[in-house]
């Protein structure tokens, strides 16, 4: 009797650390407040020119009025992350004159050689269309007086931990402006659970050692958020 009582509560010990195993296993990891929010594919370009490029979209995206909000200089380094199908790449072109440059940023391969081809019809011989990395803008470091994010954060995977590395892109006094959809019901912009409430927006921000210095409100349903 003793001989299999010590036998059986090594067995008993094994059993409940296997079935403790398999519960965490089975129960699904809890997401982090910090992942991305929305994932889907951008490869159809001619159906995101429509969406993105619709004329109706300058009367609530003020485009011109976001560009002259951001106070942009002759000569400046402008990074456009998520650049999309170039909608503000006019704007910043213009905003930073020859001297300047726009990096065009964008992890979709089709996107950038639509970027390549808007420039070039353009003429807009400042812009650099760019392939970006999900987890790296591969901008040059040290080297780019501001980085604008419209409505593309929430495609971000561990925001605060990219945010770290996007500051090695700044020069001194860089900024980072972000622009994104009220998390309230708009006429306009994805649904709600895509969406970042402006509130954690900041404080990922601050995780990463940013500090809100501005916030232009000027736009209907988004919320206008410039870090330093």
């Amino acid at each position: 009797m003793r001989r299999s009582s010590r036998i059986a509560a090594p067995l008993l010990l094994a059993a409940s650390v296997l079935f403790a195993a398999l519960a965490a296993a089975a129960e699904p990891t809890p997401r982090s407040r910090h992942d991305a929010t929305d994932r889907h594919s951008f490869d159809d370009v001619e159906h995101w020119v429509k969406v993105f490029d619709d004329p109706e979209r300058d009367a609530w995206q003020k485009p011109a009025a976001v560009v002259q909000a951001l106070a942009l200089a002759t000569g400046m380094s402008v990074a456009d992350l998520g650049a999309g199908t170039g909608y503000f790449s006019p704007y910043l072109s213009a905003a930073v004159g020859d001297g300047g440059t726009v990096y065009a940023l964008e992890v979709e391969p089709k996107l950038v050689e639509h970027l390549k081809d808007r420039a070039e019809k353009g003429r807009l011989r400042n812009v650099v269309p760019l392939l970006a990395l999900a987890a790296d803008a591969g901008l040059p470091a040290g080297g780019v007086d501001l980085i604008l994010i419209v409505d593309t954060l929430h495609h971000i995977d561990d925001r605060p931990a990219y945010l770290r590395r996007l500051r090695q892109s700044l020069k001194p006094n860089g900024r980072v402006a972000v622009i994104d959809f009220e998390m309230e019901k708009t006429p306009v912009g994805p649904p709600l659970d895509h969406r970042l409430a402006r509130e954690q927006v900041i404080e990922e921000f601050n995780l990463a050692g940013y500090k809100l210095i501005d916030e232009p409100r000027i736009l209907p349903y988004q919320y206008f958020l410039v870090f330093r």
